[in-house]
Formats: C-alpha cells, sequence, structure tokens
C-alpha cells in the first residue's frame, strides 16, 4: 500500500470524486452531459465519449488535489490513457489525486426488500491488473430499498465478503451498501444497516482496513461512532439522487463525513460548453462540495 496516498484518504480534506458511470448509468452520465444516445452507434463508441467527458474534467485547473482526494474510476477508464499515460498514473503523477476502481458488475433483482450485487466471475484478474495500473483502492454497490433485516444481512455479508479479498490483494475497498432516499423506511434501514456493518468490522482482522461509503443518513451524524472505529480508513457519502444543492447541506450537517459524489460532481457541465465556461461551472461544483466536505 502507498503510504502517502492512504495518509492523504485518511486524514486529507476534500473529497472523493466518483467518475465511475457503467453499462446502463453510462448513457444517463452521457445525456446529462448533453450528448445523446443517437450521436453513438456502439458500445466503444459511447466509451469513447465518456472518457472525453472524464479526461475534461480530470484536465481541468479545477480538478485540483487541494479539493478532491480521491476518484473512483471505471474498469474502462482504468485501461485508457490521458495524455500518454494511464488514467490512473495520471491522477497521482499529475494531479496528486488517488486513484479507486469500481468493480462490482452491476446489481441482482430486488429481492428481500434488497439488490445484492451480481457475481464478479473475474474479480481475481481484475484486482491484479488494478494493482498493475497502481490503483489503491475499489468501490462495490449494493442497493437497500426496504428496511428487511435478512435482506440487509446479506447485503453487508456480501460486502464485507468480498471486501476481504480485495484487502488480501493489498487494495482498500471502498464498502458501498447504498440506502434508496426515497425509501419509505429509510431511516429504519439505516438502522439495521449500522448494526449489521458494526458486527463485520469487529469481526475484521486487526491491520484490515476499509473505507465506507454511505447514503447521507436521515438522522445528522448517525455514522460518526465509525469515524473511530480503527479499520475505517474514511466514511464517504453518496448523493443518491439529491441535488447538489440539497446534497451539500445534508452533507454539511454531517461532521466527518466527506463527499464522493458523481450526478452531483457533474451537475451543470455540458460538452458544448467552452473550456472557460466548462472550468468555471466545475470550479463552482468542486468549492461547493469541498466546502461541505469540511464542515
Amino acid at each position: 500500500m502507498n503510504t502517502k496516498q492512504f495518509e492523504q484518504i485518511h486524514k486529507g480534506k476534500g473529497f472523493i470524486a466518483a467518475l465511475d458511470q457503467s453499462g446502463g448509468s453510462t448513457p444517463k452520465a452521457l445525456l446529462q452531459y448533453g450528448i445523446h444516445e443517437s450521436s453513438y452507434s456502439s458500445e466503444e463508441e459511447m466509451y469513447e465519449l465518456v472518457h472525453e467527458m472524464r479526461t475534461r474534467m480530470i484536465k481541468s485547473s479545477a480538478f485540483d488535489s487541494r479539493y478532491i482526494l480521491g476518484a473512483i474510476l471505471f474498469e474502462n477508464t482504468m485501461d485508457r490513457l490521458i495524455d500518454g499515460k494511464h488514467t490512473a498514473d495520471y491522477l497521482w503523477e499529475e494531479k496528486g489525486i488517488v486513484p479507486f476502481l469500481k468493480v462490482d458488475k452491476g446489481l441482482a433483482e430486488l429481492e428481500d426488500g434488497v439488490q445484492l450485487m451480481k457475481p464478479i466471475p473475474d474479480l481475481d484478474d481484475l484486482l491484479e491488473r488494478a494493482v498493475k495500473r497502481n490503483i489503491f483502492g475499489t468501490k462495490m454497490r449494493s442497493i437497500i430499498k426496504e428496511a428487511n433485516s435478512a435482506g440487509i444481512k446479506k447485503v453487508v455479508e456480501q460486502q464485507f465478503a468480498i471486501g476481504k479479498k480485495i484487502i488480501d490483494k493489498g487494495l482498500v475497498p471502498i464498502i458501498e451498501p447504498e440506502v434508496d432516499i426515497h425509501s419509505a423506511d429509510k431511516r429504519a434501514s439505516e438502522t439495521i444497516l449500522k448494526d449489521e456493518i458494526s458486527a463485520q468490522l469487529s469481526a475484521l482482522d486487526q491491520d484490515a482496513k476499509v473505507m465506507l461509503k454511505l447514503s447521507i443518513p436521515t438522522e445528522d451524524n448517525f455514522y460518526s461512532d465509525f469515524m473511530e472505529d480503527p479499520h475505517v480508513v474514511r466514511i464517504v457519502a453518496l448523493s443518491g439522487g439529491y441535488t447538489q444543492a440539497e446534497a451539500n447541506d445534508r452533507l454539511a450537517r454531517n461532521h466527518g463525513l466527506i463527499a464522493s459524489f458523481s450526478r452531483a460532481l457533474a451537475e451543470g457541465l455540458t460538452a458544448g460548453q467552452s473550456d472557460d465556461e466548462f472550468n468555471a461551472m466545475l470550479s463552482k461544483s468542486i468549492q461547493e462540495i469541498y466546502e461541505a466536505s469540511i464542515k
């Protein structure tokens, strides 16, 4: 593990940029950016366009390690180049930003009020490639839609079981059991989730390190206990469908919780903007997310 990167993620002021849209979410990300599905005719063209969008964000003067501690990449992005360097190397060597990799393959069908992760058959190979590409950590997402104890237990057990494999490769896993912000019993789901995460953290080996990526809780500072756990490197928050303004407002009320926003980060950015317009909009977003993250 890169100790300088670890210290930056563990103690640095700033947030994690989520640039990991993949599969079904890529067309939505491009549409938000102003590129309609009619603009591309194949998956490869789609990924070329989204890499151009991500490259524009990463190379922007606004995308700065004074505010951004790390960035989460999609597998396809990890394998692509920015100015002749693989994306993770460009992030760290040129920007001083720690690279992470999304490793899940999407969500299974809804069962017991949750969506587990689909199987990840090539996980070992992907993790070995990630190590060679100088990736620091990983991210994987499940969704909780109902306060179903059995379902939530399955989500957390699956997350930590895969997380242990990731730890064994020398990487830091971001455990992401997202609670749907539109859930009618979101608060109850969070209570069950907290208990399940606590049980899994207490069962980890002494030196094991994880990060948690959680929906901004209904009760302010609900997850603050985890910040004292020696296994937890950092707790980050997903925007979960909130607008940037609402996500920032909720985040700022949770001391020690930092952002890991995707949609909210890219809000207002479009392909048709001039570089000056694009950089100004991105700078505004980054500054506001940063301010909410350090309160």
